[in-house]
């Protein structure tokens, strides 16, 4: 009886451990995710247009902290516009195991 409530109550503090942890990183990217969402439906006049400066800054940060936990390459989102970074995790995405992450890059070299 002892080890069965033993094991119960190691399973119980697991789950909520989990959840806390899983918790905290779901409230950073939900952050970002909402910071890039009011932007969602707008038009902007052109690529000097004060919002869309914004919208991109959030968008490359956002596909940047994905790209990063997702494969585990930390890219610079000030070096790379937004779309860059979007085609740069299609690539990432469709790329065979045995295949730098560095030939990729090379495409985007400023």
């Amino acid at each position: 009886m002892f080890v069965k409530t033993l094991v119960w109550s190691f399973l119980m503090v697991t789950v909520l451990w989990s959840y806390v942890i899983t918790s905290s990183v779901k409230a950073e990217e939900s952050s970002l995710q909402s910071q890039l969402l009011d932007h969602a439906g707008k038009s902007y006049i052109g690529v000097e247009d004060a919002s869309y400066q914004e919208y991109d800054l959030v968008l490359r940060e956002y596909v940047a902290d994905r790209i990063g936990k997702r494969f585990g390459i930390a890219l610079d989102p000030k070096i790379y516009s937004g779309f860059e970074l979007l085609e740069i995790e299609a690539l990432f995405k469709c790329k065979k195991l045995e295949e730098s992450f560095d030939i990729f890059l090379k495409m985007f070299v400023k």
